[in-house]
């Protein structure tokens, strides 16, 4: 299973388009650039690093560069079955569902950037990132600080990120040593973002916000506010504006990708730092980066590889899949029923079930399913199991839209059973 994620601000270069000019996806950063009424490609080839740190520049150029390399990696046949997208990243993550055309995603990132660059110029704050803490000990030290200064990202286990004042940030990070942070990186911002600083921009952006039209995503997103996934569509304006001023739950995130049986998270975009949290939040799970052009023959080695890679890890009680785990697949796009026998069932209820094998609808609650058994519907298409074993949790949940190949059912195989 595929997820996608994408990069948010700071992952940003100077010239980073220059690698995809000869490649057909080029195209977006022109079509992004009639939308925008102003030369990106300019932004992305050609701009200093000191015109790309700015707050504006920097959520536009990184948005856009991320849809080219997610296009390239579309002509490949390559579709997610879940996104998420790190800060500035979940719009990307959104245009990529089918939630937010191109257009209004665009505008709602040029909104964006431009509100969050105000009410930092009215407001100044900075962040940094604590390196070797727990997140429990981080949000401690910001309280003990006594100042304007909060969590603003969880990016993995002994990795968060500080946001406010600069007298706040001094604070808290004086404390952060004393509870066990081996090593603080200021980080080059202007602005408090993810905090309470930020409110202005978020009023500013929910009125924008009121103006676009939202789609229900044809991929599961990951929201950054609550780690959740949100199939309906009236829930992401309040989403994105609470995003302003609330924590990124990126570990929470990649939990909950890993936990839909996520095997190779890709990285879409500029940078690389994604990925690198993939490894210490999900260990089990794989991580790849798409920067370069070059980057798409290593992801389709990935690809051709994780079956193999997989079937490598040892096999352990818990939501991961594994080599006696296994899922059942959605053979069609639409929405997802589950079948009625089974829909009731708890997972644990499941799990601890020892009854001789079922057969199709008859199946009894606590049975084994056989080859060929349904599990569900997707539209008017059965969803059925090739594997023999037991049920033990939904993948996907009734009334939400799936995509052929997207996981809705982990099976434990009877060779897994104890």
């Amino acid at each position: 299973m595929l997820a996608f994620t994408f990069p948010g601000q700071g992952s940003q270069r100077s010239g980073m388009g220059q690698p995809w000019v000869d490649h057909p996806s080029w195209e977006v950063a022109g079509e992004a650039s009639e939308i925008a009424g102003r030369d990106l490609t300019a932004l992305l080839l050609e701009a200093p690093m000191e015109e790309l740190t700015r707050t504006a520049n920097a959520q536009l150029a990184t948005f856009v560069m991320s849809l080219v390399v997610l296009d390239a990696v579309e002509r490949l046949g390559l579709t997610p079955a879940a996104c998420a997208g790190h800060s500035l990243g979940e719009y990307t993550a959104l245009v990529a569902s089918g939630a937010l055309s191109l257009a209004d995603g665009t505008s709602l990132v040029i909104e964006r950037g431009d509100a969050m660059q105000e009410a930092a110029d009215d407001r100044p704050g900075t962040m940094a990132a604590l390196i070797g803490i727990a997140d429990d000990d981080a949000e401690a030290a910001c309280q003990r600080a006594e100042s304007d200064v909060w969590v603003a990202n969880y990016n993995a286990p002994g990795q968060v990120v500080i946001s406010g004042t600069e007298a706040g940030i001094a604070a808290a990070t004086g404390h952060a040593k004393d509870l066990g942070a081996r090593k603080v990186l200021p980080i080059p911002v202007s602005g408090a973002f993810h905090t309470p600083m930020m409110l202005p921009a978020r009023t500013r952006l929910r009125s924008r916000l009121d103006t676009v039209t939202f789609h229900s995503p044809e991929v599961p997103v990951v929201s950054n506010v609550d780690a959740r996934i949100h199939t309906d569509s009236s829930d992401w304006p309040g989403l994105l504006s609470a995003q302003l001023c609330s924590p990124v739950r990126w570990r929470q995130s990649l939990e909950a990708l890993s936990g839909r049986g996520a095997s190779l998270i890709v990285e879409l975009g500029p940078g690389g730092v994604l990925t690198g949290m993939v490894r210490r939040a999900t260990p089990d799970v794989r991580g790849v980066s798409v920067a370069v052009p070059e980057d798409l023959d290593k992801l389709m080695d990935s690809v051709s590889g994780v079956d193999d890679w997989a079937a490598t890890i040892p096999s352990h009680q818990g939501e991961h899949l594994y080599t006696s785990e296994r899922v059942v697949v959605s053979p069609a796009s639409g929405v997802f029923e589950p079948a009625p026998h089974l829909a009731a069932l708890e997972a644990t209820a499941l799990a601890e079930a020892t009854a001789a094998p079922g057969s199709g609808a008859g199946a009894e609650p606590g049975s084994l399913l056989a080859v060929g058994d349904p599990v569900g519907t997707v539209g008017l298409t059965d969803v059925r199991t090739p594997f023999e074993g037991i049920l033990v949790r939904w993948l996907a949940v009734r009334g939400e839209r799936v995509m052929e190949g997207q996981p809705v059912a982990w099976i434990r195989t009877k060779a897994g059973r104890s």
